[in-house]
Order: structure tokens, then C-alpha cells, then sequence
């Protein structure tokens, strides 16, 4: 086979439709858009408009609740700070604040708080300082010789009560 032999699969590939090209293309005037309307018009599109009927989503019932002020944490797991200190990018020895994962790319960004899950396997002795931790992360650090501070999460600076 030669560079020049060299084709598509037949029907891999479809020829565009050319419309308003005259009556012999069988696609000329309108355009395959048919007669009038707001639709053979350019620039109209209607989401989810169903001919005056109700749509769907308006139809279904809604369910749950989104918190306006909810906490949203950078988490991490064992195994992935695990992996970070034996590539080198933590160091173990000195205090792991929130912002040394940051620094190594561990975690993209804070939002509000890093939280530490008990996900995978660590062996290093490390002092961790973060916004949260469950009891079974907590448990295997302290096994591995390390320690977690959990500090509480910076308030908003809006909240004040008047009394």
C-alpha cells in the first residue's frame, strides 16, 4: 500500500448538505426548513419548548434541597499523600500544613478546608495540620507514628450576631 491508495472506509465520511442552491438540488428556496414560522427563521433556538404543552422538566417533580452556604472540602486520601512523600514532592520531617499540599499539587485549591480521608495505606510519620480528618485517617497516622491537628474552618467574615 502507497500514501497515495490510501482511503476512508466507505461511509466514514458524509458530503455536507448544500441547501439553497437552486431547485435541482431538491434543497433550493426554503432550504428543507418548510414554509414560514418561527423556526425557518435564523437564530432561534427553543430549548426544551414543547408547542405550548408544559415541558417535561417542569412536569417532573422536584426533590432535595441546596444549601446556599454549604462547605465544599479539597479531600485527599492516605495512599495519594503516601505516593507524594516517596516521589519527594511532601516533606514528611517538616509540619504538612494545607498549604504545603497546595505547593506540591496535591491539591488543586483549598475552597474551604482540606479534609483528610483514611483511603489507602501510609507509613511515613507525619505531622498533618488540616481543616478535617475521619477517625479511621486519624487512627492510621497516629499507627504510622505521625499526628493530626484538626483546626475548625475559617466563618465567613459576615457572621456577627448583634446583641
Amino acid at each position: 500500500m502507497k500514501l497515495h491508495e490510501l482511503r476512508d472506509n466507505p461511509g466514514a465520511t458524509k458530503s455536507r448538505k448544500r441547501v439553497g442552491r437552486g431547485p435541482g438540488s431538491g434543497m433550493g428556496k426554503t432550504g428543507g426548513r418548510g414554509i414560514k414560522g418561527q423556526k425557518s427563521r435564523s437564530g432561534v433556538a427553543i430549548n426544551a419548548f414543547e408547542g405550548g404543552q408544559m415541558p417535561l422538566y417542569q412536569r417532573l417533580p422536584k426533590r432535595g434541597f441546596n444549601k446556599p452556604n454549604r462547605k465544599a472540602f479539597a479531600v485527599i486520601n492516605l495512599g495519594s499523600l503516601q505516593k507524594f512523600i516517596d516521589a519527594g514532592k511532601i516533606d514528611a520531617s517538616a509540619d504538612v500544613t494545607e498549604q504545603t499540599l497546595v505547593d506540591s499539587g496535591l491539591v488543586r485549591r483549598r475552597l474551604d478546608g482540606v479534609r483528610l480521608l483514611g483511603k489507602g495505606e501510609i507509613t511515613a510519620a507525619v505531622r498533618l495540620t488540616v481543616t478535617g480528618a475521619s477517625k479511621s485517617a486519624v487512627e492510621a497516622v497516629e499507627k504510622a507514628g505521625g499526628s493530626v491537628a484538626v483546626t475548625a474552618p475559617a466563618k465567613a467574615p459576615a457572621e456577627s450576631t448583634a446583641e
